[in-house]
């Protein structure tokens, strides 16, 4: 399974969730940034170090804030990619923050 096709299962999760529009919409941002950064790669390729390297890059040239929203995003991306059952292992190395 590739990033879009994950994006695509986890934003309707977030919906049944009830997370508002604006919070899908800056989620969505932040998986675009994500793909644009790494690829649309198979999701089990994904490792730690991949996701750390992105998360440096952009340290560089984020308020910590908006690094701080990043990670936020990507633990639960692969936090849902884990606990629904499409990888084997969490990338970011939690099951939880």
């Amino acid at each position: 399974m590739k990033l879009n096709d994950l994006w695509a299962l986890y934003e309707a999760d977030k919906r049944i969730l009830g997370f508002s529009p604006h919070t899908l919409k800056a989620y969505s941002l932040q998986l675009r940034i994500l793909i644009r950064e790494i690829g649309d790669i198979e999701i089990e390729e994904i490792s730690l170090s991949l996701l750390k390297e992105y998360l440096a890059k952009e340290a560089e040239r984020l308020k910590p804030s908006s690094l701080g929203h990043r990670i936020r995003f990507v633990r639960s991306l692969f936090r849902f990619a884990f606990e629904e059952g499409h990888i084997a292992r969490n990338p970011n190395g939690k099951t939880h923050s």
